[in-house]
């Protein structure tokens, strides 16, 4: 799904038409500018057909998770949505954290790349590369939205 612009969409790697339904209810959106510098990044370094930028959420990073996110082909079980050329790959195992969040893309001089704009994040870290879910926020004491970042 395309925010400011609309493309038509391709959704696959769903187990059941019933995941496949609880993903489009909430489904994570691209920018138009997010899709069109996504577009032109495939065009130009993609190493398959079927890459397409991969995103995850790992344990780590001073909030509790981090994003990773990197030109790969999909793996069994990711989501692919794909719109205007760009193929975003959603991993499997981090749909469930990743749900409702958007991605835009700036090209500030000094913070320039994909962001991702997470709606489940109570707390993140100030450097936005990590964040904590409202569950865990609950259930750990401290920080606030925006802390400063451990690393240096």
């Amino acid at each position: 799904m395309l925010r400011h612009g609309c493309t038509p969409l391709r959704i696959s790697g769903f187990k059941s038409a019933q995941m496949r339904l609880a993903f489009l209810v909430a489904m994570m959106t691209l920018t138009a500018r997010a899709a069109e510098e996504l577009a032109k990044l495939l065009a130009s370094r993609a190493g398959s057909a079927r890459a397409g930028l991969r995103l995850a959420v790992r344990r780590g990073g001073c909030a509790g998770w981090q994003y990773e996110m990197k030109l790969a082909d999909p793996q069994p079980g990711d989501v692919v949505v794909e719109a205007g050329g760009a193929r975003l790959i959603v991993a499997a195992d981090s749909i469930e954290r990743l749900r409702g969040c958007w991605i835009d893309h700036s090209d500030d001089l000094t913070d320039a790349g994909f962001k991702v704009h997470n709606p489940n994040a109570a707390r993140s870290c100030g450097c936005g590369t990590s964040f904590e879910t409202a569950e865990e926020a609950g259930a750990s004491p401290g920080g606030a939205v925006g802390e400063t970042c451990g690393n240096p």
